[in-house]
């Protein structure tokens, strides 16, 4: 396999995991349409949502696999796929419980199945339907992931061996968006609590639990999962890091989002709790008034920018990042290659500061 200069595309994985995904929705079209043609808007919806992503899950797990000595192929690819159906399930319920407008660039999914509504002048709310079609559609994601591992063609052993982990994950995942959801309902302003979210919802889930999946499936070496815990956590908290930052001062073209779309969400994030904390009565107060208004305009989020930068919150959160990141890359000193070195590159991959 070639492998060309990003590390996601080592063993050209990226253009793998792409056509075992689109392999794996076309079968789906048949069964679809066999329910009934007005499902085609589901896999319409999916195609374009799975066009766009760094695919890191899908690389954690394959290069977790390929570190305990499995070998490069096919059926590795498949189960390491299935991750992305789990993300996509993930990213259409969280825009969901965000109320976000877009999603790489494209309307989130429940906007899209709102627009749908409201153009065929359909009876009902336009915004409860697409509420409940996303949910759905999240659903049917969560259920095809399952189906795609337990279909990769790896041996039943391996796959039993690695389902307690899948379990784990998405119990993880799970407990980790509802926490993510109590602290924007409590308001944020919790260090401790919003690191407890990154850990859940984006450390474990993102990196640790795919590392050990892989592991897993390759009935590799158990002391393999302590060294990639002691990788994973500090990497996926630096990814979880810098994508709050990037939620904030982003550029939209390479976010796929609208510039301080995490500030009209209301997004308790570590990076906010910071800057409340070392934040002046007024400013802090500016926060609150400002913070998940969703008619934030671009005045309103230069204010929350220029105050978050002021407080030292932006300073305190990149230099977390950067210590994080050389924790995570010393746990991996003796790994075996090319798992190492590809490995080292995702570490840049995941916290680059552009998209």
């Amino acid at each position: 396999m070639t492998s060309t200069g990003s590390p996601l595309d080592a063993e050209d994985l990226r253009p793998r995991v792409r056509k075992v995904l689109d392999d794996f929705i076309a079968v789906q079209v048949p069964r679809m349409d066999g329910v009934s043609d007005d499902l085609s808007v589901f896999i319409e919806c999916l195609s374009d949502l799975m066009s766009g992503g760094k695919r890191l899950r899908p690389a954690f797990c394959y290069w977790g696999f390929r570190a305990a000595g499995g070998a490069d192929c096919e059926e590795a690819i498949r189960a390491a796929t299935a991750l992305e159906l789990l993300q996509a399930c993930a990213l259409v319920h969280d825009d969901v419980m965000d109320g976000s407008d877009t999603r790489r660039g494209l309307p989130a999914v429940h906007r899209r199945f709102a627009a749908l509504h409201r153009g065929s002048q359909w009876l009902g709310s336009p915004e409860a339907f697409g509420l409940g079609a996303a949910i759905l559609m999240g659903d049917l994601c969560l259920s095809w992931a399952d189906e795609l591992l337990m279909a990769s063609g790896l041996p039943v052993d391996r796959l039993m061996a690695a389902k307690p982990i899948y379990d784990e994950m998405r119990t993880e995942l799970m407990a980790g968006q509802y926490l993510d959801l109590l602290e924007q309902a409590r308001g944020g302003g919790d260090i401790a609590r919003a690191e407890r979210v990154i850990r859940f919802k984006s450390a474990k889930y993102t990196i640790e639990r795919p590392l050990h999946l892989g592991v897993a499936l390759a009935g590799g070496d158990p002391a393999l999962f302590t060294t990639f815990t002691n990788f994973g956590l500090p990497l996926g908290e630096a990814f979880q890091l810098r994508d709050d930052v990037l939620g904030v001062f982003g550029d939209p073209s390479e976010t796929g989002k609208p510039a301080g779309d995490d500030l009209r969400e209301g997004k308790r994030t570590v990076l906010i709790a910071r800057a409340m904390e070392k934040a002046t009565p007024a400013d802090a107060a500016r926060i609150h008034r400002h913070l998940g208004d969703p008619h934030l305009d671009a005045d309103g989020v230069a204010l929350l920018r220029s105050i978050i930068s002021e407080t030292g919150a932006l300073e305190a959160v990149e230099a977390r990042i950067d210590e994080l990141v050389e924790a995570s890359a010393r746990a991996i000193d003796d790994l075996a290659e090319p798992a190492r070195s590809v490995l080292d590159g995702l570490v840049i991959a995941a916290t680059a500061r552009a998209v």
